[in-house]
């Protein structure tokens, strides 16, 4: 029996990697994350083929910019090993991995930019949790939201 698919929404900055950068690259390693909570959600829920809403942070505007598709199951990220990187952790081991990722698929860019303003604003979207000031760089979205923001709004 095949467990249920999910939905969630990834931030990026839009000058670190971008749904355009995704779109040419096709398929990624969703490195950095380095929050336990986001983290939790790459090693423990996510699963391939569950989709993700690609939000553009720290953006004009910030906002929903795209769809991307689950295409690995969670695996050690290498960037915690790497002594030269910027997400090098020193408390990790190998043997014991800290920090996850999940590899990241391009599905589709959106007509437009699904604006925070006009997430916080939709009644439709209440109990979305991006509009609970939520920080997380990975966090989950329902169905019923995603497929309103993907369908209605874009």
């Amino acid at each position: 029996m095949k467990a249920e698919k999910n939905y969630w929404l990834l931030k990026s900055e839009e000058a670190g990697y971008s749904i355009d950068d995704l779109k040419r690259d096709k398929k990624t390693a969703w490195t950095g994350i380095r929050n336990y909570q986001s983290r939790n959600f790459m090693r423990d829920s996510m699963q391939v083929g569950d989709l993700c809403l690609f939000y553009h942070s720290n953006s004009e505007p910030t906002g929903v910019v795209g769809v991307a598709k689950v295409v690995s199951k969670s695996y050690a990220d290498p960037t915690q090993f790497d002594r030269s990187h910027y997400y090098f952790d020193e408390k990790s081991k190998k043997e014991d991995p800290t920090w996850m990722l999940v590899d990241i698929a391009f599905v589709k860019k959106l007509k437009h930019c699904v604006t925070l303003a006009e997430i916080k604003n939709d009644p439709a979207l209440e109990g979305m949790m991006l509009r609970r000031r939520a920080r997380l760089s990975v966090q989950p979205v329902s169905e019923k939201h995603f497929r309103y923001i993907t369908e209605e709004l874009s």
